[in-house]
């Protein structure tokens, strides 16, 4: 079982030994998948959820696995999996966040420096993981600061977000509900 075996990977990388907002990242990760799956996410985006953090991000700089192991990741979750987890670390969240909704923004990768456009799939994709993550963040600790932006940013990218992720962003994150 693929899950199982994403499981397996992260525990043997030591996730549950990495702090994280809310205890330790292993445990978020797992949230992220869960609310993922309660959103009705696609099996992909799921695993990606899941599997988010294994190279870092820009906001999480611990990575787990190098980029030089995408194609055991690819094997053990999928190419389209794991193409969703480089993609969401990959992000150079300073140049790519500000006009993220407009299907015609660039986006840079961090770890290239390369900018393209991405599909409206790929935008879609990668708000709804943002989403999930950053609400569990927000969860772990609501006295975050970054709420306010955060929920403009979130709002924002209403658009690419499905209706039950952009509905838990109004509940969790609007000042005035």
């Amino acid at each position: 079982m693929v899950t199982a075996d994403a499981v397996s990977l992260l525990r043997t990388l030591g996730a549950e030994d990495v702090a994280h907002p809310g205890g330790n990242l292993f445990d978020h990760l797992v949230r992220v998948h869960d609310e993922l799956t309660e959103w009705g996410a696609p099996r992909e985006l799921r695993l990606a959820g899941l599997c988010h953090a294994l190279y870092g991000t820009d906001g999480f700089p611990v990575a787990l696995y190098g980029l030089d192991r995408r194609a055991e990741v690819a094997a053990l979750i999928g190419a389209d999996a794991e193409a969703l987890v480089y993609f969401y670390a990959s992000c150079d969240r300073g140049s790519s966040y500000p006009e993220f909704a407009d299907a015609a923004a660039e986006f840079t990768d961090r770890f290239t420096g390369e900018r393209h456009v991405p599909d409206a799939a790929a935008r879609r994709a990668f708000a709804e993981l943002t989403a999930a993550n950053e609400l569990d963040v927000v969860r772990a600790h609501p006295e975050a600061s970054g709420t306010p932006e955060l929920y403009g940013l979130l709002s924002g990218w209403r658009g690419l977000l499905s209706d039950r992720a952009a509905h838990e962003v109004e509940r969790v994150l609007n000042p005035h509900s």
